[in-house]
This record gives C-alpha cells, structure tokens and sequence, in this order.
C-alpha cells in the first residue's frame, strides 16, 4: 500500500517510520528538510519538502497512486486543508487529519473525514484508520474470552440485515458507527457502506470473523 504522510513531527515521523517497517510504501511532506531527521533508520520512503497542499508536492509524493493519507501537521487548517484535497482531488478513500481543537471535530467528521483531537491521539489510532485494521480489539474483557472487535463493513454485505453476522454462540452485533453517528438499535437495521460494526466475540468468533464478512477471499 502506498500512503502519504503530511507532517514529520513526533507522531508523523513515529507513524511514517512504523508504516515503512511494515512494509508499506510511504511518503513523507514537510516544509523544512531538518524535521526529516526524526525518522527512524529503517525509513526507507521517500523525503520531500514543501507543503501537503501543494499539488506538485502532492504529485511528487505519488497522491495519484495512494491508497491512504493522514495530515498530522500542528495546524488544524493545514490538516483539514491537505484532508480534503486528498480525497476530493486524488479521490483517496482512506484519509485522516489531526485535530488539535476537540470542537472542530465533529463538523469535519461530518465532512467525511475523520479526526483525532491531539489529547486522544496515538499512532495506533491513525495506523488502524488508514490500514483498515479491521481485525483491532477495542475491548476485552479480564479473562480474554471477550472480546469487541471493530470492523469495516464490506461493500458487498451493504443492503443486508446486520443480524445476519450473528453467528451461534460465538458472534454478535451489538452496534454500529455510520457517518459520526453510533447506533445500538441494530435489530432490524441494514448495512450501509463504511458502517463501522462493533462485534462481540469469543475467541473462536475471532477467528471465525474475516470468513464470516469475507475478507480475505481471493
């Protein structure tokens, strides 16, 4: 996968780094060349200095080609600015920006893109947005044989009832995200495309998941 970071502070450096190790072919925007050396040794992608709204940084930075973006910059409107650009001129799906105005969030999210306020920001958080980790555990309880994992619903399960993801004993819907807006009233409900659905699992419904949703099948 290919992906554009917009800003090499801390957490752009951090997740550029983390991006590249994984294997992932990253891109990395900043207006000054110094900020580069927080980058970690194993970074092998490429540096470029200009700003995440230029369209000939952008295009250096092969915008065309990226599957995935995040605008980590310490200006809101530069991240917000670089956001939009990415996904209405480049029409990349998986986009992220941080927020250091808590308030603010929720009229971007509105917008189609969503947001981290600074004081809840970690690089997991933007690696599980622009990887569609769907597979992340947000909860588990004591005993580890609970689990509420979150997923992106497949665009291909759109139209059906979500409580045809039951499965037995050991998966349950229990709620869904769409838009900005979480809804537990599920019984009856149909799946949109990029509802985010909160599943209730055993181990053994862990595993069973990505079967269930089809991911993964060639």
């Amino acid at each position: 996968m290919h992906i554009v970071v917009v800003g090499c502070g801390r957490v752009g450096s951090d997740l550029a780094t983390q991006l590249s190790e994984d294997g992932h072919s990253v891109a990395i925007i900043d207006k000054s060349a110094d900020s580069f050396r927080r980058l970690g040794e194993s970074f092998n992608g490429k540096r470029i200095v200009g700003s995440g709204f230029d369209r000939n940084v952008l295009s250096q930075a092969g915008a065309g080609e990226a599957q995935a973006f995040a605008a980590v910059t310490n200006g809101d409107n530069t991240n917000i600015l670089c956001a939009r650009i990415a996904q209405s001129t480049y029409g990349i799906k998986d986009v992220v920006a941080r927020i250091y105005d808590p308030q603010r969030a929720t009229i971007y999210q509105r917008l189609g893109i969503p947001t981290v306020a600074t004081v809840t920001w970690t690089t997991s958080q933007v690696k599980r947005w622009l990887l569609n980790e769907d597979a992340t555990i947000a909860w588990t309880d004591d005993s580890a044989t609970l689990q509420v994992l979150e997923r992106f619903l497949p665009d291909n399960l759109a139209g059906q009832p979500l409580k045809d993801l039951n499965v037995g004993s050991d998966i349950r819907v229990i709620g869904v995200v769409r838009g900005s807006q979480g809804r537990l009233d599920v019984e009856g409900l149909y799946g949109q495309e990029d509802d985010k659905v909160l599943f209730l699992v055993t181990p053994e419904g862990g595993r069973q998941l990505n079967e269930v949703l089809g991911i993964g099948r060639s």
